[in-house]
């Protein structure tokens, strides 16, 4: 689900950027910037593919505790991108007018060069969205469907080609209301996952530190009794997993692979939690600042969504 709604969405865009300056050139007569325009796209989705494959590289050789700051900082961004694209959908998409006008201006000033640079970077910035959103959502959800992605580019493509080239009349803009509302809780849940990511890397530190001075022989000399570990408490923890031997009845758990423990399905590694995890941030037992963050960042999107499609 989540890779088929970021591919859709972000390939849509790039289908009607592209489908916009194609009508541009075509009303024109400009077969030479016609042929420049389809080398330039898949120049950009070729650099898009490299940079995905390398934000995927990077976290996977990451080490474990530097992973989870790196996966931290990436749903920071991501959210941040998120909102932004919310935005700017409905000041430029919304009408074709914007990219019009920057296909006249780059033909005026630097022609084919023009076309083509104009096309690749507009390309390039929504294949580096697609792609940092992609390896966010996959570091939630530990999956990736091959399906959903395929299909999202390949419902976009056909919904483009109607739209710009077969001259269909689409109102663009309460579509995109409504898919960016989504993208509103998508954003908040990227908020909390960074929240808990960042502050588990944080406490593994803080362990390992704690760890280093306890095994000192000042530490022992000092601290001759045992130190209980403290742990920070969680606002709610609830559906949690059940040992093999409890056996739980009903048909709200499931029995793990390992056959060790049962995993209730509203539990964040649960059928219906983990779904819920990759599209909203979903946890079943998060720390308070994650909370906060969560709803702050729903408050916040949800204001600039209604400013923007008001």
């Amino acid at each position: 689900m989540n890779e088929f709604l970021i591919t859709f969405r972000e390939s849509l865009e790039a289908a009607l950027i592209v489908g916009i300056i194609f009508t541009v050139l075509d009303k024109n007569n400009l077969h030479k910037q016609k042929r420049t325009l389809w080398l330039s796209v898949f120049a950009a989705v070729v650099a898009s593919a490299i940079m995905g494959v390398a934000l995927y590289e990077i976290l996977e050789k990451a080490g474990e505790g530097l992973q989870a700051l790196l996966e931290g900082i990436f749903m920071y961004i991501t959210a941040g991108l998120l909102f932004y694209v919310i935005f700017w959908m409905s000041k430029t998409l919304a009408s074709k007018s914007v990219i019009t006008d920057q296909t006249n201006a780059a033909m005026q000033s630097k022609g084919s060069w023009g076309i083509f640079l104009l096309v690749f970077f507009a390309i390039l910035r929504e294949g580096f969205e697609t792609a940092l959103f992609l390896v966010a959502s996959t570091s939630i959800d530990d999956s990736f469907s091959y399906s959903g992605f395929f299909g999202g580019i390949i419902v976009a493509a056909l919904i483009g080609f109607l739209i710009i080239i077969q001259g269909k009349k689409i109102q663009l803009r309460p579509f995109f209301k409504y898919t960016s509302l989504l993208l509103v809780f998508f954003a908040a849940g990227m908020m909390a996952y960074g929240t808990h990511e960042m502050h588990e890397y944080f406490e593994e530190k803080e362990k390992k530190k704690s760890a280093t001075e306890i095994i000192s022989p000042e530490y022992q000399i000092s601290n001759p009794a045992p130190v209980e570990e403290v742990k920070e408490e969680v606002v709610y923890d609830i559906f949690k997993p059940k040992k093999s031997a409890d056996e739980p009845s009903g048909t709200w758990y499931r029995q793990t692979e390992d056959k060790d423990e049962y995993i209730h399905v509203l539990n964040d590694k649960g059928i219906i939690g983990v779904f819920f995890k990759g599209l909203f941030g979903y946890n079943s037992n998060p720390i308070l600042m994650e909370v906060i963050l969560w709803f702050v960042s729903l408050v916040f999107g949800l204001f600039i969504w209604r400013k923007a499609y008001k």
